[in-house]
């Protein structure tokens, strides 16, 4: 039997980076009740499993991290969170050895409902109705255990019910974070060593959208502004239709957001798009990007792509390779469509075939492969800034250092070890993909800023 003298957690994190932003932040709420964190393979009073749930592989792996805990420390109190637990916490605490369900809401309880534990000895499943919350949950990461790039989360949730996707259902419905809250979190970050910062989110570029007088374009203003030592600022995620003219101009005007967007495509087909419910024409895409080339001729692209969605045909297909070639996207994730159980999609006849698929994303990836090439070397010879975030250990490169320019070429390059976190001017001698490589030319101090 643990005692409440010894206090030790260990986490486990599945899926995305909001989940990972998240973990840090429950992590703080132990810290400050005096508890140790272990690593998640040895013995532990407290184990927390911030669980996904985007596809159905995402609640097989959170279900078999959970009993890896049970078997662990059968002693300990076994904790699961997150959007698996959000949606189906009854399948969760079916599991033997589970004590706590919280969802992806009050993990400010979680300390208070393991004391409830520890006294009881009774299963508690916390999850409440998430689509009756309106309101943002406030939680703080003053600094991440080891990570040269901080993520601010800025909003939650999502309004659009995409039929291929079950998120809304376990973030439940938008709403934004207080400006003021994430201009203090950002002077934190900034404050404690961090030179760039990537405002992250559940459907991030809809921030602002449930506050009155105030938008996206209004926080990278005040962020910009007011946020002092600010070196570089990344939105993780914008769909192309929060790209407003407003939008364009605050990115063409500033100093510290970098010419990277990540704009999810999901298809270049105007009828498959309609059968995904996703809101914007590929005209309306396609005029977007135009603009944004225009405001900033060297912005990095990058886009998430899901090939085989149900009826897509050779001809749909083929729409979305050639509009992906034509605006030259510097990066694309491509995901085979995978039946969410639960979701429209997964319900829709017409499936397309596993070996058309991955034939459709061998094609995709390859398309991938040369305009990712194309990309990085219009950068030959040029001066770039990086953070080194690590030293590699691949291959080839083994032993240089590994950082990302702020257009998110991955770049390597001889260096030492106190450059990691720092920003480093370098000067691209090999320009490829995944990996650039780049020559040292010398570390940026403040005074440059």
């Amino acid at each position: 039997m643990s005692n409440s003298l010894s206090k030790s957690v260990a986490f486990h994190t599945l899926g995305c980076k909001v989940n990972h932003y998240e973990t840090e932040a429950i992590w703080q709420l132990f810290k400050d009740e005096g508890y140790e964190r272990k690593d998640f393979d040895h013995q532990a009073d407290v184990y927390v499993i911030n669980t996904c749930t985007v596809t159905n592989t995402g609640d097989k792996k959170s279900r078999q991290v959970i009993r890896r805990a049970v078997r662990q420390n059968p002693d300990a109190v076994i904790c699961v969170t997150g959007c698996y637990a959000q949606t189906s916490p009854a399948e969760i605490m079916a599991i033997p050895g589970v004590d706590i369900v919280v969802g992806t809401q009050d993990r400010s309880k979680m300390l208070g409902y393991i004391e409830q534990y520890r006294a009881e000895r009774k299963p508690i499943n916390a999850v409440r109705n998430i689509m009756k919350n309106r309101v943002y949950e406030e939680l703080d990461v003053p600094y991440f255990t080891d990570r040269t790039r901080a993520s601010l989360k800025i909003q939650e949730g999502c309004n659009n019910f995409c039929t291929f996707c079950i998120i809304p259902w376990a973030r439940g419905l938008m709403r934004s974070r207080d400006p003021k809250e994430v201009i203090n979190q950002a002077q934190q970050l900034v404050d404690a060593g961090y030179l760039e910062i990537v405002l992250t989110g559940i459907h991030t570029g809809g921030y602002g959208q449930d506050l009155k007088d105030y938008n996206l374009a209004q926080l990278l203003r005040d962020l910009e502004a007011q946020v002092k030592g600010l070196r570089r600022l990344r939105i993780s995620s914008i769909e192309a239709s929060q790209l407003t003219d407003e939008v364009l101009q605050v990115l063409k005007e500033s100093k510290v957001i970098v010419n990277h967007l990540h704009i999810p495509i999901q298809s270049g087909s105007d009828t498959v798009l309609k059968r995904m419910r996703r809101k914007y024409t590929m005209e309306f895409f396609g005029e977007r990007l135009d603009r944004l080339k225009e405001v900033l001729p060297d912005l990095a692209i990058t886009s998430d792509v899901i090939v085989g969605f149900p009826g897509e045909t050779e001809e749909e297909f083929m729409e979305t390779y050639n509009f992906i070639a034509k605006h030259q996207f510097a990066e694309l994730h491509v995901f085979p469509f995978s039946k969410r159980t639960g979701t429209p999609a997964a319900r829709m006849e017409d499936q397309v075939d596993e070996e058309v698929k991955n034939e459709r994303v061998h094609r995709l990836l390859t398309l991938n492969d040369q305009l990712a090439k194309e990309y990085a070397s219009r950068f030959d010879g040029e001066l770039l800034e990086v953070i080194p975030e690590d030293i590699t250990s691949e291959g080839e490169h083994a032993g240089m250092l590994v950082g990302h320019t702020a257009n998110y070429l991955k770049v390597v390059f001889e260096g030492t070890p106190d450059m990691i976190g720092k920003m480093v001017r370098v000067k691209v001698t090999k320009p490829g993909y995944p990996k650039t490589e780049a020559q040292f030319v010398r570390t940026l101090e403040e005074v440059e800023i």
